[in-house]
């Protein structure tokens, strides 16, 4: 375990009385230009203007396989079931998501180590990276909840106190995504603007906001704005395919209405220069389970 650093200057004030933009105070790629990894010049170019990267196949279709069967083995774990990691349906109780599974399953553990995935977060942290969050996401047919419009880091920053935008998160599809079933949406570069909310942040939010978001909802008004400047950008593709994308993107994603389930596993770098302190904007941090307080490289 080590120890958080005492909090640093807020640069992202959020959950106060009143909305508040502010202009990106940080880097979106912080490598040196020509840094070799993974990504070309040109991919790392549009990363930085839109904020995502999607990749067409990241993982064979035989990984795919592996993962897809270690998940369907995880949800149908009585006793990862009754694990406080496991996220139900407020609705019908299925398992919507099981997080810190690169620590529940070996299988995930492998896919965190894999150079194809640990070396494109390297590439764009510009530095050495852990795990600040991992999980499976199961959105199975026949209403499967959506998630609602947000910025990760508007969260992050609040509830889990990283100082600085230097996080990047991958999706990586695990069954089909299709246009019709609830998949990825992102405003590109909005990643370039950083919406403060308003409102406090209530005790044990994280119970709530795993299910359906609440406290760092952005307003109607805002989310207009911004999908008036940006447009919004659907991401379909075959299992194995993988959307990169910036901590601070907005982003959201449907119901799941159709027979089709759509399942990825979701994982988030975050530099080791920018770790965790105090909360920015809550009593106190979110279980370790969602927003790590171990801060050791990926290896």
């Amino acid at each position: 375990m080590t120890t958080a650093p005492e909090r640093t200057a807020d640069l992202y004030p959020t959950r106060g009385e009143t909305e508040v933009a502010t202009p990106r105070q940080d880097p979106v790629v912080w490598s040196e230009p020509g840094a070799s990894g993974p990504f070309s010049g040109e991919e790392l170019s549009s990363f930085e203007r839109n904020g995502f990267a999607a990749i067409d196949q990241l993982i064979t279709p035989e990984e795919v396989g592996r993962f897809r069967a270690e998940l369907d083995r995880l949800v149908t774990d009585p006793t990862v079931r009754a694990d406080e990691r496991s996220i139900v349906e407020p609705g019908s109780g299925e398992i919507r998501s099981v997080f810190e599974v690169h620590k529940i399953s070996q299988v995930f553990a492998e896919l965190v180590r894999d150079p194809r995935v640990l070396d494109r977060a390297r590439q764009i942290l510009g530095s050495d990276v852990y795990v600040h969050q991992s999980r499976i996401n199961v959105k199975p047919g026949f209403g499967a909840s959506g998630f609602y419009w947000h910025s990760d880091f508007e969260t992050w920053h609040a509830e889990d106190g990283l100082p600085r935008m230097r996080t990047v998160s991958v999706s990586i599809a695990l069954t089909e995504n299709y246009d019709t079933n609830g998949g990825l949406m992102i405003m590109p570069g909005s990643h370039l603007t950083f919406l403060g909310c308003s409102g406090e942040t209530p005790k044990d939010n994280y119970k709530k906001s795993l299910q359906m978001q609440d406290a760092g909802t952005p307003s109607d008004g805002a989310l207009t704005r911004f999908a008036d400047e940006h447009g919004i950008r659907l991401f379909t593709g075959k299992a194995g395919s993988a959307t990169w994308f910036d901590c601070n993107c907005m982003h959201g994603s449907g119901d799941n209405i159709t027979p089709y389930p759509r399942s990825n596993v979701f994982i988030v770098f975050n530099s080791v220069e920018n770790a965790a302190v105090e909360p920015f904007a809550a009593p106190v941090p979110r279980p370790e389970f969602i927003g790590a307080r171990d801060f050791t490289p990926v290896r």
